[in-house]
């Protein structure tokens, strides 16, 4: 039976629950773009070793597979806070619809073992598997990760856009079908960001460190291709991850009017309406927002006179954080437009002259490119996880019903915070640790090939 104190408590803890969460999956979700794109990177890079015969490459992998375990081994102990941390603090939710959502996270904990295993098998296997072999055994590790993020983001999408069951007259769950449910409407959009997000990360981010290193004098051959070959990579998905946030922002538009109301801060439901950069929302308009009129109908409708409905056509209590949802859309999509400018940047100097730019100004905006990839992706799931607020299940179950009204949540988040700053400690001083343990040519070591190799050319007046 609920009490006024059940509920009492419940209402307390949805400050501590949804600060706990948050942490934990803007840190999980670091290193589980690393889980899913790293390998690939890596395996290229071996291909590319024994198909040239080049030894330095061969060396750049084998360091790359170091540092793929270390990252898998944090997100690992991150990811598993996570799987109890959904029960612990959201029993409301799990009691109510576990059975329709549940699946993909059980599919996912396949996923993630098979993934352990061949990492293991791929990190342990060099030297002593033939070359065929050993890129052979890290398949099963790529699609593995890439699988296991499928299954998180369906079923955060079925959050989104819950569907797979019926209600009956009081409520309750009937005819739950988990295989539907994965594949709502929003299934296909989310997923398709988050991997390419993964990978802009991941390739952004080393090419990041290695642009750094140039910049300090460490010219030779594995700090260009440790520069060049995941910097191409993010490059080459930048444009395309464009393409899948306009696809993103039609299924917004069709099945969460009120969220994208919030990425706008639209009030009144208008035709033509304006896309507003930046400004303040004060309740009823932005303000201080350069607006593009006409923009948000373009946008979404893909016709300049398109109708969009405002946050005025729902209830008070059932519209996000205006200025939160807005500030953290404006984030990732000026961040997305400055990586796309970086990424053109790069692919005209490569066109034009087959070389990375000579001036500094690039591999200083380089060196800043992981940073800001990693802040655009965490603005990104602000926005999708803010943004369906005050709704855990969309427009079904309210976030306050669903937290646990047991006590004592404060300190579990706490404990949380503190286990966070322990294992950020931890990961960065082992990765530092290997990074000054591989035997990395010294910095005034050149390669001499010519140019033309396939390497490029990092040229620093």
């Amino acid at each position: 039976m609920i009490t006024w104190d059940v509920l009492a408590d419940a209402a307390e803890n949805l400050y501590p629950a949804r600060m706990q969460m948050a942490l934990s999956l803007g840190w999980h979700i670091i290193f589980a773009c690393f889980g899913i794109a790293f390998p690939l990177l890596t395996v290229f890079v071996e291909w590319r070793g024994h198909r040239s015969g080049d030894a330095e490459l061969l060396r750049l992998a084998h360091t790359w597979a170091k540092a793929m375990a270390v990252l898998f081994a944090a997100g690992a102990v991150s990811g598993t806070l996570l799987s109890f941390e959904m029960g612990i603090l959201w029993p409301g939710l799990m009691d109510r619809f576990g059975e329709v959502f549940g699946f993909p996270f059980v599919l996912e904990g396949f996923a993630f073992f098979i993934e352990a295993i061949f990492v293991g098998v791929y990190l342990f296997g060099w030297n002593r598997l033939s070359p065929r072999a050993h890129m052979l055994s890290a398949v099963p590790m790529i699609i593995s990760g890439m699988a296991g993020a499928f299954f998180v983001v369906a079923a955060n999408a079925w959050m989104n856009n819950p569907t797979g069951f019926r209600l009956d007259e009081q409520g309750q769950v009937v005819d739950a079908q988990p295989w539907a449910a994965m594949f709502g409407p929003s299934t296909w959009p989310q997923v398709t960001h988050m991997l390419i997000a993964a990978y802009m990360v991941t390739g952004f981010t080393i090419a990041s460190v290695y642009a750094v290193g140039v910049l300090r004098g460490r010219r030779d051959r594995r700090h260009r291709q440790g520069l060049l070959i995941p910097l191409t990579f993010a490059a080459v998905l930048t444009p395309v991850q464009i393409g899948v946030g306009d696809w993103i922002a039609n299924t917004v538009a069709d099945n969460q009017p009120a969220k994208l109301a919030a990425m706008e801060g639209q009030f009144e439901t208008m035709e033509g309406a304006p896309l507003s950069i930046g400004g303040w929302f004060d309740g009823e308009e932005m303000r201080g927002a350069l607006e593009i009129p006409n923009g948000l109908s373009l946008l979404v409708h893909h016709d300049p006179d398109g109708l969009v409905l405002g946050l005025a056509e729902f209830p008070a209590d059932e519209r996000p954080p205006v200025n939160v949802v807005h500030l953290a859309f404006d984030t990732m999509v000026g961040i997305g437009t400055a990586l796309l400018l970086l990424s053109l940047w790069f692919g005209w100097s490569w066109w034009r002259h087959r070389r990375i730019p000579g001036t500094p100004w690039f591999l200083r905006a380089v060196a800043v490119s992981g940073v800001a990839a990693i802040v655009a992706m965490e603005a990104g799931w602000v926005v999708t996880e803010v943004g369906r607020q005050p709704w855990i299940v969309y427009e079904i179950m309210r976030t306050a019903d669903a937290v646990s009204p047991a006590p004592g949540l404060y300190f579990g988040f706490y404990a949380v915070v503190l286990i966070y700053v322990v294992l950020t400690g931890l990961t960065v001083f082992v990765l530092r640790r290997l990074a000054r343990s591989s035997d990395t040519p010294a910095p005034q070591e050149v390669d001499a090939r010519p140019p033309d190799d396939g390497a490029g050319e990092v040229a620093v007046r």
